[in-house]
């Protein structure tokens, strides 16, 4: 069997799947709270006699935890989350989680996401405001006050180091088992007037994006010359001129 041929062929699956994940990253360079996704590459390795042939797993992706910068916005509705916790919003497909703070508040005083998702309390209950209380006051605990009369609390909720995260939108995650209310704000809380950026470095996600193009092509044309040759062979063998 011309092992090399699917060896070569394995290992532009596992490259095509790095290079829509790059390309989905540089997308949402600029999208508020955007979690960059990722590939675990694994090897495969098939027996044959005493060998053995290794494969390119064709990669599963994972979606990064680590945090964006921080840009001031001075906008009242807008909150950014400091440490590691997640802001909670309710979806047709259940609660999900985000760092998105761009926030605003429907003439009814329900307290939404751009997307219009409701913001949920620590209790996991939409948070309702008043619609007539003017500009809201966020406290580092996500307590949230209007004319000096406590309205509203935003939860923050913690994520297991080893929760399956599949992502919701552009900027949201579901997560398996459901996160935890956060209580300590020694290292966590919220930010008013603060955005937290895409936790995607463009520059570095494009030299990425460039070098598994080359190492897609640089494949291809292994593959290319390793059918030649096998070609050659056969008609060597065959007798053919």
């Amino acid at each position: 069997m011309q092992t090399s041929l699917y060896v070569g062929l394995s290992a532009q699956l596992a490259l095509q799947k790095r290079m829509e994940t790059v390309a989905h990253n540089v997308a949402n360079a600029n999208t508020a709270g955007f979690r960059a996704e990722e590939v675990r590459f694994e090897e495969l390795l098939s027996r044959h006699g005493d060998g053995g042939v290794a494969f390119a797993g064709a990669g599963g992706t994972f979606i990064s935890r680590e945090a964006g910068g921080m840009q001031r916005t001075g906008g009242a509705f807008d909150v950014a989350v400091k440490g590691e916790g997640w802001l909670a919003i309710a979806t047709p497909q259940g609660q999900a989680y985000t760092r998105d703070g761009r926030l605003q508040m429907t003439p009814e005083g329900e307290l939404r996401t751009l997307n219009g998702h409701a913001v949920l309390d620590v209790g996991g209950a939409p948070i309702q405001l008043d619609p007539a209380g003017g500009p809201p006051q966020i406290a580092a605990d996500g307590a949230i006050t209007q004319n000096g009369r406590r309205t509203g609390v935003i939860g923050l909720f913690g994520l297991n180091a080893d929760a399956k995260l599949t992502r919701y939108e552009n900027s949201g995650v579901l997560s398996d088992p459901p996160g935890w209310p956060i209580l300590d704000f020694s290292r966590n809380g919220v930010m008013q007037g603060y955005l937290e950026g895409a936790n995607v470095n463009a520059v570095s996600e494009m030299s990425s994006l460039i070098a598994v193009s080359r190492a897609f092509d640089a494949v291809a044309n292994t593959l290319g010359a390793t059918e030649n040759t096998l070609n050659d062979g056969l008609r060597t063998l065959s007798g053919a001129s």
